[in-house]
């Protein structure tokens, strides 16, 4: 973590001017998508510290705390070097979609010994990108990770997990999704912007099936640490989605 932490500093924040550490309040940008991806991503890293240290020799109270913690303890590193940077700074909100992923990912732990409840990522092109670049990234790459239009936070809910009497395959799930679209701005557009002309910022709130990809069942070591990593991704799937005042349908959303 520390050498990320490094290589971060020196690939990205070096490129702009040092401050002082300071705070700002981010609180009403990107429709609150930003906030998602930090919940996701501290719930993932927790999720994947947590299984790597279990499989080290130790106590597995000491995996519980070092692993599962692990995406709160990298994500406060890297909002330490927002917050000693002249163009960003340290955001409360940050801190907050932090804590909330990896109290999910411990809580479940704690309560039941396993993820009831996992959250996964879904992410596409859209046509936003294009407009404003800088912002929303250039190239394939970038895209999906800038996007905010295009990413999807999925809750993902286990129904043998909940409904242990029933006859439910084991590995099927539930998804409701949170997505946003019409932002080429953080914030709302400024009256006259030419980018924003037209369009309507939204949220996007979606329902569909999913499978837990850790409940099926195999022999292999190498292919139960491919499906676990892979469970971090949505599955492709019809999806009924509400937004913008209008309810319709999908036959497949990723």
């Amino acid at each position: 973590m520390v050498g990320t932490l490094v290589l971060l500093d020196r690939a990205w924040y070096s490129g702009y001017d040092r401050s002082a550490l300071h705070a700002f309040d981010d609180g009403h940008q990107w429709l609150g998508m930003d906030k998602a991806g930090h919940i996701f991503s501290a719930y993932t890293l927790g999720a994947w510290g947590h299984r790597a240290l279990r499989a080290c020799p130790g106590r597995e109270r000491a995996a519980f705390w070092a692993g599962g913690g692990m995406g709160l303890i990298f994500l406060t590193g890297v909002e330490l070097l927002d917050g000693t940077s002249s163009r960003w700074g340290f955001s409360w909100w940050d801190m907050a979609a932090n804590a909330a992923g990896t109290a999910l990912y411990m809580g479940q732990e704690r309560a039941w010994n396993e993820q009831r409840v996992v959250l996964k990522l879904s992410a596409r092109h859209t046509e936003f990108a294009a407009m404003r670049p800088d912002l929303l990234g250039d190239g394939p790459v970038e895209r999906y990770l800038k996007d905010y239009n295009g990413q999807t936070l999925w809750a993902s809910f286990n129904l043998h997990a909940f409904l242990p009497e029933s006859r439910l395959p084991a590995w099927l799930n539930v998804a409701v999704g949170l997505g946003a679209t019409g932002m080429v701005t953080a914030g709302a557009p400024l009256p006259g912007d030419p980018l924003a002309h037209g369009l309507h910022r939204h949220r996007r709130l979606f329902i569909a099936p999913d499978v837990d990809l850790t409940r099926i069942r195999t022999r292999s070591k190498v292919l139960r640490t491919a499906l676990f990593v892979l469970n971090s991704i949505k599955v492709p799937a019809p999806a009924l989605e509400y937004g913008g005042g209008r309810l319709h349908g999908h036959w497949a959303y990723f």
